[in-house]
């Protein structure tokens, strides 16, 4: 579902000592979408001199969006020839905050994610983003949303800086995105433990017990469960567990680790670009070394120097004994899941910096990165000091679900 917005002006500059009038209104895209589609071709991501990461969104412009019942993209066009000159979608969704209190019940709240917001490099700096921020929390608050949300890398100082000192965003949470190559071996999973896979009515049940204290938890967590794009949700459990324990009885065993599987190649894909030719034949090298003979184990790096998908994990959770044990041979699992799929070079996780979870899964530090999300509250009016989420301290019970909707 996406609402309509109202034209306005929002911003003026000068350009060659003419004024020239800048308007924000929804997007168009029997209008529009060839004209984004060439902007989104010019923001690759990347320091200048480096590689940088093109994002495909395979001509559908609002696709990272399209699968949240309320979102909308807007667009800054300037000049009489209506150029589009920015970018922006926001999207809004009810979810936890973490317990207040001693309450076991999760408190839930209507919160606006932004993201995607770009700006053509010729019309930079002349606040022109600011205004698409503006405009979009603006629709934020009049379909309900308390407050609004950004996440980026912690090294895009840029962003950082657009967010926190021109919009009033506060430096919130700071969870790290790890980043797993898909080899072209086999990895071997342990012959005394079982991998279940878990209906969605039931992981329903499970995450909501589970996450019930965590932070970022959608209410609508049945419908991303139903999603075609969600590959199944896993649990890892001993072996011997099966004897004592029905998957179906909705209990939990003493010890076990459970994940689930976003399929974001059919939303967009990523390309590397700008490597050079030695790093490029280095990378080539690993690859047939690691296909002509897997039982080496190689650790290749894929070709993600063309377009290719990722498998996003998350619902990650793990209790018990050996809950890391079992949490590294879902990833395996994981893992082999892609290894089958031509087009998924990559396993993608986001959790929390003080989640225990995060020591258990397999990451390459050199692909993986720290992200920042900043947060804003939308009506202050209606705020009491001890009831901002903005000012509560991450708890170190209170773990981050990470929407795969978002990613």
């Amino acid at each position: 579902m996406s609402l309509q917005i109202s034209e306005e002006n929002l911003a003026t500059y000068d350009d060659s000592n003419k004024t020239t009038l800048v308007v924000v209104r929804q997007y168009d895209e029997e209008k529009d979408k060839v004209a984004v589609e060439e902007l989104e071709g010019q923001c690759d991501f990347g320091q200048r001199g480096q590689p940088s990461l093109f994002t495909d969104l395979m001509g559908d412009p609002i696709s990272r969006i399209r699968n949240l019942p309320l979102h909308v993209m807007l667009v800054a066009e300037c000049g009489e020839d209506g150029e589009i000159v920015g970018i922006i979608r926001g999207c809004i969704k009810t979810v936890t905050r973490g317990n207040k209190g001693s309450t076991p019940c999760p408190v839930y709240v209507k919160i606006a994610y932004i993201l995607g917001l770009r700006v053509s490099s010729q019309h930079r700096r002349l606040g022109i983003a600011t205004k698409l921020v503006e405009k979009i929390e603006e629709w934020s608050k009049t379909n309900g949303a308390k407050y609004a949300y950004m996440a980026t890398d912690s090294n895009n100082e840029a962003s950082i800086k657009l967010f926190t000192s021109k919009c009033n965003y506060a430096k919130f949470r700071a969870p790290s995105v790890l980043v797993q190559p898909v080899h072209a071996h086999y990895k071997p999973i342990g012959s005394d433990i079982a991998i279940v896979r878990v209906s969605p009515q039931l992981s329903e049940s499970f995450y909501r017990r589970i996450f019930a204290s965590s932070e970022f938890f959608p209410r609508d967590i049945d419908d991303i469960l139903d999603n075609k794009l969600n590959l199944g949700t896993f649990m890892a459990v001993p072996k011997k567990t099966l004897l004592n324990w029905d998957p179906k009885s909705g209990s939990f065993p003493s010890t076990f680790a459970i994940l689930s599987v976003w399929n974001t190649k059919e939303v967009y894909k990523l390309q590397v670009r700008g490597i050079s030719s030695l790093k490029y034949a280095a990378c080539l090298g690993s690859r047939v070394l690691d296909s002509w003979m897997p039982w080496l184990r190689v650790p290749s790096i894929p070709n993600i120097f063309k377009t290719f998908g990722f498998y996003l994990l998350y619902g990650i959770h793990m209790e018990g004994k050996y809950g890391p044990r079992l949490m590294k041979s879902l990833c395996a699992f994981a893992h082999n899941m892609g290894r089958k799929d031509g087009e998924c070079r990559l396993l993608v996780s986001e959790v929390g910096l003080d989640d225990p979870v995060r020591e258990a899964i397999p990451r390459w530090n050199k692909f993986s990165w720290g992200d920042l999300w900043c947060m804003k509250k939308l009506d202050v009016s209606e705020c009491h000091e001890d009831d901002d989420w903005v000012e509560s301290q991450a708890s170190s019970s209170s773990a981050i679900f990470v929407d795969p909707r978002d990613f």
